[in-house]
């Protein structure tokens, strides 16, 4: 019997037996319960999973992940453990590790219904920086001015210190990503959201997200910019659960 550490998936909330799933991949330095609001969106037949990465909350400890192609592959591994129809969300580093997992899906000939990205570059324009080199002062001083960080855990100096090792790991595997594929991967429809002013991604290369699949592509602009997905959620889940 797997432990929770070596495991991937959070159920969060829905139905027990669905008849589709919407699966959740946090940002860097972010956990399943990132998602758990989400929760009381949930339709019926619908079901909420989120991942959770090594080395935070019922993980603690864990060893991280060598690549984001690692990753991918474990959740997908988990996944099609069940015949269900899926639709992935990642959010940040999470629309990276959402994609791998779509691509190993793929490879089994079983893709998702969907894959929904958020707040990141494409594949082939993602990696590299160095931020995960920053001190620690000037790494909380980015991550907080994005609004990642609620004041009490960084006024928290151990718990501080813990989650700042979490998020430089989280950083350095997406800034020494490299894609699986430089083609199209996938056959399935990609949606692309964007926070209007996110300072982290340029919102001319998003376009490119339409190159890792043949099937159809649509951009959507929101307000609330990096994390936009956590300020209003209500129209963004209503539109992933919208499946063709």
């Amino acid at each position: 019997m797997q432990k929770p550490r070596d495991t991937w998936l959070r159920f969060l909330g829905g139905d027990r037996l669905p008849e589709l799933r919407l699966i959740c991949f946090p940002h860097s330095g972010g956990s399943a319960t990132s998602f758990a609001p989400w929760a009381r969106q949930m339709r019926r037949g619908t079901q909420l999973l989120a991942v959770q990465y090594p080395g935070r909350a019922d993980r603690f400890g864990a060893a991280p992940a060598a690549s984001i192609q690692e990753m991918g592959g474990e959740v997908a591994r988990e996944l099609l453990s069940e015949d269900i129809p899926t639709v992935l969300f990642g959010q940040s580093l999470g629309a990276l590790v959402a994609y791998e997992t779509a691509v190993r899906m793929r490879e089994t000939g079983r893709e998702p219904e969907l894959v929904a990205v958020s707040s990141s570059l494409p594949p082939a324009c993602a990696g590299g920086g160095d931020a995960h080199l920053a001190s620690d002062d000037a790494l909380w001083a980015a991550v907080r001015s994005l609004g990642g960080v609620e004041a009490e855990l960084a006024a928290d100096g151990e718990l501080a210190a813990l989650v700042l090792e979490v998020l430089r790991d989280d950083i350095a595997l997406n800034e020494n990503y490299v894609p699986t594929r430089d083609g199209a991967a996938l056959s399935c429809p990609v949606r692309c959201y964007h926070g209007i002013g996110d300072p982290l991604v340029d919102a001319s290369r998003l376009a490119r997200w339409a190159d890792v699949s043949t099937g159809p592509f649509s951009t959507h602009r929101r307000e609330g910019g990096h994390f936009h997905a956590f300020a209003e959620s209500h129209a963004l889940v209503d539109d992933l659960l919208n499946v063709p």
